[in-house]
């Protein structure tokens, strides 16, 4: 099933394609450490070549659920926070789904490349932008928290264009790519040197848990 095709089928069954979904610990950024039920989305348009859940790429059919189905699984466990994540979520119109969220008093939080308009009323907006993606202008605003990956020095310089769209209210946080260990003590020395930014470790990945 093409990206086009997800999405319409999306709109037509009022449901949305699901690659994976979990109750854990929220592992990077901000919110680190808290209980958190995660919604991995499937299909993605950015494609990163270090991406570590490709398997969010592609979207079946088989792999869609209706909202009620969702929110039943959501308050079989004891969580008050939701991350739609992807794949890149903001490719689905995700209102209908936070509004039935907030209803039953679960916060809602995403993590988007930026590359989609964010139509629904999130709580946390996690602004991850990829490399050769391209980021939509009001996103940058919107964002409660701007989180970059590095992987070589040329990032540090998106990350500080980027940090200047921002607002003065978002957070700023850098994380190495997982696969290269050599980027965490280039990150550590630079936020060292500008210390407005923090750095973001994938804590889930040291804990081995999802």
């Amino acid at each position: 099933m093409t990206i086009n095709q997800a999405i319409e089928y999306s709109v037509k069954e009022n449901k949305l394609p699901v690659c994976e979904r979990f109750y854990s610990l929220q592992g990077e950024g901000y919110y680190t450490g808290k209980a958190a039920y995660f919604l991995r989305l499937s299909g993605c348009n950015v494609g990163c070549p270090w991406c570590d859940t490709k398997m969010s790429w592609a979207v079946k059919e088989s792999d869609f659920m209706s909202y009620e189905e969702i929110i039943s699984d959501v308050l079989s466990v004891k969580a008050d926070c939701v991350v739609i994540t992807g794949g890149e979520p903001t490719l689905y119109n995700l209102e209908k789904l936070v509004d039935m969220l907030h209803a039953h008093g679960i916060a809602v939080n995403i993590e988007t490349s930026g590359s989609g308009v964010i139509y629904a009323n999130i709580d946390w907006i996690t602004l991850s932008p990829k490399p050769n993606n391209q980021v939509i202008e009001a996103n940058f605003l919107l964002a409660n928290e701007l989180k970059m990956v590095i992987s070589d020095q040329n990032d540090f310089v998106v990350a500080e264009q980027y940090r200047k769209k921002t607002s003065s209210n978002c957070f700023l946080y850098l994380q190495q790519e997982w696969n290269n260990k050599t980027t965490l003590s280039i990150v550590i020395d630079y936020i060292k040197s500008n210390p407005k930014w923090r750095l973001s470790i994938q804590t889930h990945k040291y804990l081995n848990i999802e």
